[in-house]
């Protein structure tokens, strides 16, 4: 196949399983030289979380990108599915990466939700949250059921 006839949903979506594969083996470095400097050989929780998330996020894209190859849905609702489903992987990375670097927390939903010296209001958590679970199963299930008509 021609790169060219590539949707543009799947592109994305390629290029951003690369990046969190990318996050992922930084962030691993990140990893490694924490475990050789701590008394214990271990990772700030954070630092760990991200290594990890990073390397799960990134075949995950990929299976949103074969779903939105073989998709029946518009290129631009695709599309539409793709993004909401990278804006909230990359959300949840760079959070992540923030809490590892500030080491402000072992558990950003022990309340106060902490964010370095700020505290962030509870609301703005479960607001955060419920558009996550919401957009990536919304958007996730209509790749798959897009692809699931094209399939069948």
């Amino acid at each position: 196949m021609d790169v060219e006839q590539l949707s543009f949903a799947v592109k994305i979506a390629i290029i951003f399983s690369g990046l969190y594969l990318w996050v992922g083996m930084l962030t691993g470095v990140w990893k490694y030289w924490q475990i050789s400097r701590s008394v214990h050989a271990k990772a700030h929780y954070y630092v760990d979380i991200a290594h990890r998330s990073s390397l799960l996020y990134a075949p995950a894209t990929l299976i949103l990108a074969v779903l939105a190859y073989f998709s029946v849905w518009s290129a631009e609702l695709n599309l539409a599915f793709v993004l909401i489903n990278v804006l909230f992987f990359s959300f949840s990375i760079l959070s992540y990466i923030v809490h590892g670097f500030l080491q402000d927390t072992t558990n950003q939903f022990r309340q106060p939700h902490k964010l370095g010296k700020l505290s962030l209001p509870v609301w703005l958590m479960r607001c955060a949250m419920l558009l996550l679970v919401i957009g990536e199963i919304v958007a996730t299930g209509g790749l798959l059921w897009g692809a699931t008509l094209a399939l069948i």
